[in-house]
């Protein structure tokens, strides 16, 4: 919840100590989802960087696969995607990914002679991928049928009031809003971007659902 507080405090004391390069780990559309706390606080901290002088690389991630792990036993254990995650499609991004572009990132600024220019990277994975969609994909990965919950956040709401405080499942409500109405869809050059700084394809969803599944893929299979 204070979030934003930390962002400006560690920022000063950073201009203070003299740190001149930075890579921030913002979130994918910090700039439109405004009315989502956790991403308001992410583009706040953005323009700070920006106002402040810092040289920053910027990095945009999707909502991260391995957030899947919190619903691995809804839909293992009762055959059902419940994340609201829309038609439009939201293009999830692998953990490991973001920490090998972010280590990257790091050693390029620290390398440089000097503060490199701010640039923002948007962080998405190889697949942009809808609710029934994901529900087909773990069908395939259980061998057994899965179904999509549907679209409504409201649901989605009152479920997680039961596992975390309501302030935090009122925001995970507002994020799955932005999800079932915009997506997070790659812009143009995204995913190329991606694949060339790492060298390499990047991580896949069905693979991390397959981990996932663990021994009740193997039954399937």
């Amino acid at each position: 919840g204070d979030e934003f507080t930390q962002a400006i405090v560690t920022l000063n004391l950073a201009r203070e100590a003299g740190v001149e390069r930075v890579v921030y780990l913002s979130v994918f559309g910090a700039d439109r989802a405004v009315e989502v706390p956790h991403f308001a606080v992410k583009f706040g901290a953005e323009r700070m960087l920006r106002q402040m002088g810092f040289g920053a690389t910027i990095l945009r991630p999707t909502y991260f696969i391995d957030n899947e792990a919190m619903i691995r036993d809804v839909i293992v254990d009762h055959a059902v995607y419940p994340m609201p995650i829309g038609g439009k499609g939201v293009a999830m991004v692998d953990a490991r990914d973001i920490a090998e572009i972010a280590a990257i990132a790091l050693i390029r600024r620290d390398a440089a002679p000097g503060p490199l220019p701010v640039e923002t990277i948007n962080l998405v994975g190889p697949d942009t991928l809808t609710g029934a969609g994901l529900a087909a994909i773990w069908s395939a990965v259980l061998g057994r049928p899965v179904a999509y919950g549907g679209d409504d956040p409201s649901g989605f709401e009152q479920a997680m009031a039961g596992t975390m405080p309501r302030w935090m499942a009122y925001e995970m409500r507002l994020m799955a809003e932005r999800f079932v109405g915009d997506g997070m869809i790659p812009e143009a050059g995204d995913r190329e971007r991606l694949t060339a700084i790492l060298g390499r394809p990047l991580h896949a969803y069905r693979d991390a659902a397959a981990a996932l599944a663990g021994p009740a893929a193997r039954a399937a299979g």
